[in-house]
C-alpha cells in the first residue's frame, strides 16, 4: 500500500497486481504533478470481486476488462468513465540460476512443462488462462500431481526462489520482469500460437465527494507520460 500527502479528498484505489509496476510508476507521476493522495491497495481480480462485490468502498478500480463489466452488471460499481491501461501477455519464469527451459515452440513449451519436476502458477486471470491451455495441451493429467496454484504472483515467486530442480513458473509477463531482482529469471512470453493477453482497464467507482478526484486519476492514466511509464512496465 502506498498513501502519500496532497491536497483535496484521498483517492482509494483497488488495483489489479498484475499492473502493479506500473500504476506504482504513475502514481508517483500523478501525485508530484498534482499533490493528489492515494491510498491504493493490490490484489488479483477474483478478490478484487469478492472485495468489491462484498460492498467495500472504493474510488477507482483497476481490473480487467471483464471483471468490471461483472461489477457493472452486479450493480457494484456505476457505468462512468473508463479508461484502457493495456495489455499483459502470460511468460515462463524460472530461478535466476536455472537452466532456460525451450519455449519457442509450442511443442517445446509442452515438453518442458512435462519435463519438469514442479509447475507453480497463481488463482488470478492468468492462472485462470493457464490452467484452460494445460487442458488444451493435452496434458493437464500428466501435470496435475507436480503442479501447484497460489493465491498470487508473491507466492509463486517466493516458491520458485526457494525452490531446487527444474522448477517452471508461469505469470504475467510484468510481475516477472519486475522479479528479476529477486532472484527470478524471465525465460520469455508464451510462443505466440497459444499467447494470451488480458485487457486491463480502470473505472471511476466513486459516487460521492470523491468522484471528481477518481475521474482525474483516471484520466490521468491515458496521458502520454503515463503511456510511457506503462510501457516502460511491459504493459502493452
Amino acid at each position: 500500500m502506498e498513501e502519500s500527502s496532497g491536497i483535496g479528498a484521498e483517492i482509494r484505489v483497488l488495483s489489479a497486481g498484475a499492473v502493479e509496476p506500473g500504476i506504482e510508476k504513475v502514481i508517483g507521476q500523478f501525485r508530484r504533478e498534482t499533490g493528489r493522495r492515494l491510498n491504493v491497495a493490490f490484489a488479483t481480480a477474483p478478490t478484487i470481486l469478492k472485495r468489491v462485490g462484498g460492498g467495500e468502498t472504493v474510488d477507482v478500480v483497476i481490473a480487467p476488462a471483464a471483471a468490471l463489466d461483472d461489477l457493472v452488471k452486479a450493480g457494484k460499481i456505476p457505468l462512468a468513465e473508463r479508461v484502457t491501461v493495456g495489455r499483459i501477455g502470460v511468460g515462463v519464469a524460472v530461478r535466476d540460476d536455472a537452466p532456460a527451459p525451450k519455449i519457442a515452440t509450442v511443442d517445446e513449451f509442452k515438453q518442458s512443462l512435462l519435463d519438469a519436476e514442479s509447475v507453480v502458477y497463481n488463482q488470478a486471470s492468468t492462472g485462470t488462462y493457464v490452467e484452460s491451455l494445460f487442458d488444451r495441451l493435452g496434458i493437464a493429467a500428466q501435470l496435475k500431481a507436480k503442479a501447484t496454484r497460489y493465491p498470487d504472483f508473491a507466492a509463486v515467486l517466493s516458491h520458485l526462489c526457494r525452490g531446487k530442480g527444474a522448477e517452471i513458473g508461469l505469470g504475467a509477463t510484468t510481475v516477472i520482469i519486475e522479479g528479476k531482482d529477486k532472484g527470478l529469471k524471465f525465460v520469455g512470453p508464451l510462443p505466440s500460437a497459444i499467447q494470451n493477453y488480458t485487457t486491463y482497464a480502470a473505472t471511476v467507482a466513486a459516487e460521492d465527494a470523491a468522484r471528481d478526484a477518481a475521474g482525474e486519476f483516471v484520466r490521468y492514466l491515458a496521458s502520454p507520460a503515463a503511456r510511457t511509464a506503462l510501457a516502460a512496465a511491459g504493459i502493452e
